[in-house]
């Protein structure tokens, strides 16, 4: 009986943090609704205070002129924007085509420290009172700084953080499938934290803050977005969600290349977890404690390490008690499942129009990847130089 307890246990736990979580959120946020007025901003009456659109770059070349291009005509007063590009070990020419534009700030260092780096190094000539961080290789819609800024009408904002969009196309391969899908997953659930209360971190691809919030972090920091917007929660101000402002990039080339990514976020995840653990007192930060267990402690150290548990507990249940054909349900559900995510595996480079026979494999390749990433955490040698992902 103890072990039929704990399989229903570990069962609730994975379909708590990949469904019943999002359903509670959303019964939660149409009752906030019911009971308050609506919360969002007026865009007729927002203010537009200077900004600054910081990135750091690292051999980016093939990337700057559309990146410029496309910072120079985002629908926002020029002369309320500062570009700070912030180069760090770039030898591929870089920092000197990024010279050859007026009214952009170049600061360059031969000696390569991983972004965090750069931006501690860049955050101290920052001059305007909002900060809007970007990578060199997305492409931002032409509202998305209105749209952000909006947001900080409200002094009790501190950060707010725009919506990455993957490249869709009508065929694709398994890693652009998996990446797309998750990031709408991941939007939905982040429109739904904001509306509540508080957005759980935001992602370095577009995201803004208040200047005076931003603090120098430890050198050693390999996810620098999350740890930065997280910050803002400590200071007693919350982060809100935009999809309106959002950044689109190309997804990974391959699944090889997106398990690189995912193996350096879920490092960086329990890092983050470990140095932000004081953020799960409920009794000093309420409903986002509710939030960060949920959305990122679970996803990144508990359900990765359940699921083989689950496997190997259904096969022990069902050889110790014969006559248990719920049990042989639940095995034949998972065995599907991993079966179709070897399906997956096998033709992860077709490109395919029907893309949902994607999603067991990239789900499994994400928790593989906190596997992976967990190893090299506990070894150190998840270095804090980040080593792009080549993208389609």
């Amino acid at each position: 009986m103890t072990l039929k307890i704990i399989f229903w246990l570990l069962v609730f736990y994975v379909l708590y943090a990949y469904f019943i979580y999002v359903f509670i959120l959303y019964l939660l946020t149409k009752i906030k609704l019911l009971l308050s007025k609506n919360n969002e901003p007026n865009n007729i009456e927002i203010s537009l205070p200077e900004i600054t659109l910081f990135v750091a770059a690292y051999n980016e070349k093939d990337y700057i002129k559309d990146k410029i291009n496309n910072h120079f005509n985002l629908d926002y007063p020029q002369h309320l924007i500062k570009h700070l590009w912030v180069t760090d070990g770039s030898n591929d020419g870089t920092p000197d085509l990024l010279r050859e534009y007026k009214n952009i700030t170049v600061l360059h260092k031969d000696k390569r420290e991983g972004k965090t780096g750069a931006i501690n190094r860049g955050y101290k000539y920052i001059t305007t009172p909002i900060t809007i961080f970007s990578d060199s290789n997305t492409m931002l819609n032409k509202d998305a700084i209105k749209n952000l800024v909006k947001w900080f009408d409200d002094p009790s904002v501190g950060c707010v953080a725009g919506e990455k969009r993957i490249v869709q196309k009508k065929t694709d391969i398994a890693s652009a499938s998996g990446e797309g899908f998750y990031w709408k997953y991941e939007s939905k659930i982040k429109k739904l934290e904001s509306d509540l209360h508080s957005v759980v971190g935001a992602v370095g691809e577009l995201y803004a803050i208040r200047t005076e919030l931003i603090n120098k972090i430890p050198h050693d920091t390999i996810l620098d977005d999350f740890v930065i917007s997280s910050k803002v929660i400590e200071k007693g101000y919350t982060i809100k969600y935009e999809p309106n402002a959002y950044a689109v990039e190309t997804a990974s080339a391959n699944i090889k290349e997106e398990l690189k990514r995912k193996i350096r976020i879920a490092a960086g995840g329990i890092q983050t977890i470990i140095r932000l653990k004081h953020l799960l007192n409920p009794f000093k930060y309420g409903i986002f404690s509710w939030e960060f267990l949920s959305h990122k402690v679970s996803r990144w150290i508990i359900v990765p390490f359940i699921l083989p548990i689950l496997y190997i507990l259904n096969i022990i249940i069902i050889i110790k008690y014969l006559d248990s054909y719920v049990y042989l349900v639940t095995f034949i559900i998972q065995t599907l499942f991993y079966i179709l995510a070897i399906i997956g595996s096998i033709i992860r480079n077709k490109q395919l129009k029907h893309k949902v026979i994607f999603i067991p494999y990239y789900i499994f390749i994400m928790h593989y990847a906190a596997w992976l990433g967990l190893f090299k955490y506990l070894k150190g040698q998840q270095s804090v130089n980040w080593e792009k992902a080549k993208r389609a």
